[in-house]
């Protein structure tokens, strides 16, 4: 049949099962929107209050639910605001397509009106971008968009398509989506020979899970594997959830602000298993001095990250979910119980603790914890209250925890709350964000109301940018250089206005109550939380040092320091 490219571009959505949509409008995708107004009741649009956050949002509707999250933009300034959320996106390996309009074919080039090679821009932070300027090859781009997104390790795609190919016509014919394939042809018989060797040697292994667990959907056999072969586990921010954080082999986060359990016990384990981790520089602390006692093993599907920041002494590549599968057919029940008599016995020597008196972020994160009972999503933007989130939270579903791990993008979190709350509506959704967080992408609070999407929003008010404070506090001799938010604004006051409840709490027996009354009300509410602001997160491992060299308060404290 006859059709336009407007109507190929809402048919292939459809193809393709997408129910959600979020974006903003403009002169070039005028044509688009058009089509979608006719398709209302097929496909959802979310009117965003800026482009950045529709972005945002798609991702945040992509790690809710394992799908693509789709978002549009105009040319020019529009697919420009979609960039920081893309890069998030590229970042963290989250399947979203992005589809903006240009000028026509006669105008690019000529410094158009909102004219921006946009597929330019995105190149180095998207795995694919097209301009489509030919109508009749329109279909295939955005069905090959929807594959190279969500086949492999996921990741953005950008689809740019001119403003005539919106209006010009061709045949079109229907498509069933492309069935993903797992990669198993990369598997190999001698690489998993190889795994299992040092697996049966090890006497002191540890399980380092990141994102990639999650992205294939293997938390079952992570956890199978870690059970069968007796060996704790620690995780990435992003592997949150792919492993039980209740279970008694958990250790805790590694890195920079992980646990001292995780980190002494990597540095003293002798076979270090990672499974989908690329192992950040956030991680890993001095390269050098990484896990220096042990054999590495190194799990994924993405052959560039083998030996791409720490060498690693064997390998096996493809879906994590069917390695394991493997590998756990493979070796042999162990029980290591003198290694794991060691671990108990750190944990119980360097517990996560925090002041007990007056209201803090740690204890604000356990009560939002102990009311939703562990079965909330929660959505972070990044700082201080991030880590908090990631330390004192316990994840024991993959997908429960999303937050921008790579980019770290103040801001990510409003909209990636309405995309997850939209994509698992039965679900609490709450977005946790620090006071300089949430003032860069407020905004969304009006779509929140506009659509009555019953997200809350905590802010942890500490009246400055905590996570820059406590750097300048412990490395720059306490000189707070633009780091004080000492204006007037009133967040209670500005969610009234945008037409959400604004609830302040100052005292700790406040806390519990004011999640309780924002979940009753089932419409979005925000939540001022006034903490110190000098509330620091520890432990804390300084920059570019090794992860042994983790500290925290009472290390301060005996060595004299503030």
């Amino acid at each position: 049949m006859q059709l336009n490219g407007s109507e190929i571009i809402i048919e292939c959505l459809k193809e393709q099962g997408v129910d959600t949509v979020f974006g903003y409008p403009g002169g070039t995708i005028l044509n688009v929107y058009d089509e979608l107004y006719k398709h209302q009741s097929e496909i959802r649009h979310i009117l965003t209050s800026h482009e950045q956050g529709a972005s945002h949002a798609a991702d945040g509707y992509a790690r809710a639910t394992g799908k693509v999250g789709v978002c549009l933009a105009t040319s020019g300034p529009g697919a420009t605001n979609l960039v920081t959320g893309i890069a998030t996106a590229y970042m963290d390996s989250i399947p979203i397509v992005a589809i903006t309009a240009n000028v026509g074919v006669p105008l690019l080039g000529k410094d158009s009106f909102q004219e921006v090679d946009i597929a330019g821009v995105v190149m180095p932070i998207t795995k694919h971008s097209f301009i489509v300027k030919d109508i009749t090859k329109l279909a295939d781009t955005i069905r090959r968009a929807f594959v190279i997104a969500k086949s492999g390790r996921p990741g953005p795609v950008l689809v740019d398509i001119t403003k005539d190919v919106t209006a010009l016509k061709t045949e079109y014919k229907a498509k069933k989506p492309e069935k993903i394939q797992r990669v198993t042809d990369t598997i190999c018989k001698e690489d998993i020979k190889e795994a299992e060797k040092l697996i049966k040697a090890a006497k002191k292994p540890v399980i380092f899970v990141g994102g990639g667990a999650i992205s294939s959907g293997a938390a079952k056999e992570v956890a199978e594997f870690a059970h069968k072969i007796a060996a704790p586990v620690t995780d990435t921010l992003m592997g949150k959830g792919a492993f039980p954080g209740t279970d008694d082999l958990y250790m805790g986060m590694l890195g920079m602000h992980g646990t001292k359990t995780a980190n002494l016990a990597v540095t003293r384990c002798d076979l270090l298993i990672t499974i989908g981790a690329r192992f950040s520089d956030r991680v890993t602390g001095n390269t050098s001095k990484f896990a220096s006692n042990a054999k590495i093993l190194q799990l994924d599907i993405d052959p560039a990250e083998i030996n791409k920041n720490i060498v690693v002494d064997a390998s096996v590549i493809g879906d994590l979910k069917e390695v394991l599968k493997e590998l756990i057919d493979e070796v042999e029940p162990k029980k290591h119980v003198a290694w794991l008599q060691e671990i108990k016995d750190l944990q119980d020597q360097f517990p996560l603790k925090y002041a007990e008196d007056g209201l803090t972020g740690p204890y604000v994160i356990e009560e939002m914890y102990r009311v939703t009972k562990g079965d909330a999503i929660v959505v972070t933007d990044v700082g201080q209250h991030q880590m908090w989130a990631a330390q004192y939270y316990k994840y024991t579903q993959p997908r429960t925890l999303l937050t921008s791990g790579g980019l770290g993008t103040m801001g990510y979190g409003l909209g990636a709350a309405i995309g997850a709350k939209l994509a698992k509506p039965e679900k609490t959704v709450i977005n946790v964000a620090g006071d300089g967080c949430f003032r860069m992408n407020m905004n969304e609070i009006a779509t929140a109301t506009r659509y009555n999407i019953p997200i809350i929003q905590l802010v942890i008010n500490n009246h400055v940018l905590g996570m820059v404070r406590q750097w300048q506090t412990l490395f720059y001799g306490e000189r707070y250089s633009y780091t004080v938010l000492n204006d007037k604004v009133d967040f209670v006051k500005l969610a009234e206005a945008m037409g959400a409840v604004g609830i302040r709490v100052t005292k700790k027996e406040e806390v519990g109550p004011a999640l309780e009354q924002a979940i009753a009300l089932k419409q979005p509410v925000v939540i001022d939380c006034q903490i110190d602001c000098d509330d620091k997160v520890f432990p804390m491992v300084p920059a570019g040092a090794a992860i042994e060299e983790t500290f925290d308060q009472d290390d301060l404290d005996k060595r004299g320091v503030k």
